[in-house]
């Protein structure tokens, strides 16, 4: 890795490890410790999705026009004064408003840290820099979340505002590292001529690739991450009987199996097509549900209904192991020279789409509808494995398969080569 690749890996885990400081206690935070009540709780947290789908289309569109580093940084310090006001927030409105800012800024920092990386690594290092980014961020919101659940305390308000004023500092201490951040050279649309943004979606959307790349993604997120705090939860408290400490671990499962396997899948992810990486993500997933299934419907124990579940999230883990070096550079090889901000975007844009709808769905049903529910998303997930296919046949040898192409490249050069003395 170059200098600024080290830089951006360092946000990323400077980033996350912020996050992981307050996420897991933002509904106890508002609903109990300030007293705004679960409704207000349940708006705030909606209020993260609603941020992110107002600002990404039109950060894409920075992202390509200014270049990924100054929106980042503007990102930052959005971030950085929405956490800090939250900290000291006592009323809903307030809160709503810093929660906006706070959602924004978080929404924002993903396509441009995520273009930074394609800017600064080649098609053949990509798959490697996008699985650090995953493992670090996973790491950083493992460590964040263990050490604010030691310093938080629900009878203090104050201990809050210290979580909230050290997510803000991590924002800050990121803004002093990505500013000496130097970038390569990289095409932008001011190098081209003009093209309005309704222009630059119109292009988007008529790459017949990256729309099925889109409904893919889609469902991915919907399936899994919409999931994991919502509808699979409320699954297991209701249907397996689950304890909240069972429910930890198993999360914890799920963050240790990346953590674990993410370089260790990277060698068979480079050697096979990513259609078909994606396409075993989705049966792998298929199993998760499975065995979420006998969790809570099946006859066994509870200790074996709790091993059942807590492996269902280790499961999925090792899915999300897999995606994280496959799905963000397939993204950036689809997107035209300068295009890979509003390429990023978009894909983000529908991550929040699925992850804003996963829940809404997701949450009644695995509360209430046990059965209906573990049979509907495993059908979703061999959807992802039909989808995955459906996408390879959209895609060049090059664009599904990089390292195989480069081979072919290597090799025919070589032939070449070893030709020039005999035609001499």
């Amino acid at each position: 890795m170059g200098a600024a690749m080290r830089r951006i890996h360092v946000g990323n885990a400077l980033s996350a490890f912020g996050l992981g400081f307050t996420v897991p206690y933002l509904y106890v935070y508002v609903a109990q410790v300030r007293g705004l009540g679960a409704m207000t709780a349940g708006l705030v947290l909606a209020v993260f999705a609603v941020a992110a789908l107002i600002v990404l289309p039109f950060a894409g569109r920075a992202i390509v026009r200014r270049g990924p580093l100054p929106v980042l940084l503007a990102a930052l310090v959005t971030a950085a004064i929405g956490a800090l006001s939250l900290g000291l927030s006592n009323s809903a409105a307030t809160v709503l408003l810093s929660a906006s800012a706070l959602g924004a800024g978080q929404a924002v920092m993903q396509p441009a840290l995520a273009t930074m990386i394609v800017d600064c690594s080649t098609t053949e290092t990509r798959s490697r820099a996008f699985a650090t980014q995953f493992f670090l961020q996973n790491l950083g919101l493992g460590v964040g979340g263990l050490i604010g659940g030691h310093l938080v305390d629900p009878t203090e308000a104050g201990s809050f505002t210290l979580l909230f004023s050290i997510e803000a500092a991590m924002f800050l201490l990121l803004v002093v590292v990505m500013a000496t951040v130097r970038m390569p050279r990289a095409p932008r649309l001011t190098d081209a001529p003009q093209q309005s943004a309704g222009a630059s979606w119109k292009q988007l959307l008529g790459n017949r690739a990256m729309v099925q790349l889109c409904v893919l993604g889609f469902v991915l997120f919907f399936a899994c991450y919409g999931q994991f705090e919502s509808g699979l939860s409320a699954y297991g408290v209701e249907a397996a009987g689950i304890s909240t400490s069972a429910l930890g671990t198993a999360l914890a499962a799920n963050t240790l199996v990346i953590v674990i396997a993410q370089f260790a899948v990277l060698r068979f992810v480079e050697r096979r097509k990513r259609s078909r990486v994606i396409a075993s993500v989705g049966l792998i997933w298929a199993v998760a549900w499975a065995v979420a299934g006998y969790a809570g419907l099946g006859d066994g124990s509870q200790a074996m209904a709790t091993a059942a579940f807590i492996s269902t999230y280790a499961l999925f883990g090792l899915g999300e192991a897999l995606l994280s070096p496959t799905l963000a550079p397939l993204v950036a090889d689809l997107a035209p020279t300068g295009m890979a901000g509003q390429y990023n975007s978009a894909f983000a844009l529908v991550k929040q789409l699925a992850l804003a709808v996963g829940p809404a769905v997701g949450g009644p049903m695995g509360a209430s509808l046990h059965a209906p529910y573990i049979v509907v998303f495993l059908l979703f997930s061999l959807g992802i494995t039909v989808l995955a296919v459906r996408l390879g046949r959209q895609l060049t040898e090059v664009q599904n398969h990089p390292s195989a192409a480069r081979s072919r490249v290597v090799a025919q050069s070589g032939a070449a080569a070893g030709q020039a003395p005999a035609h001499a």
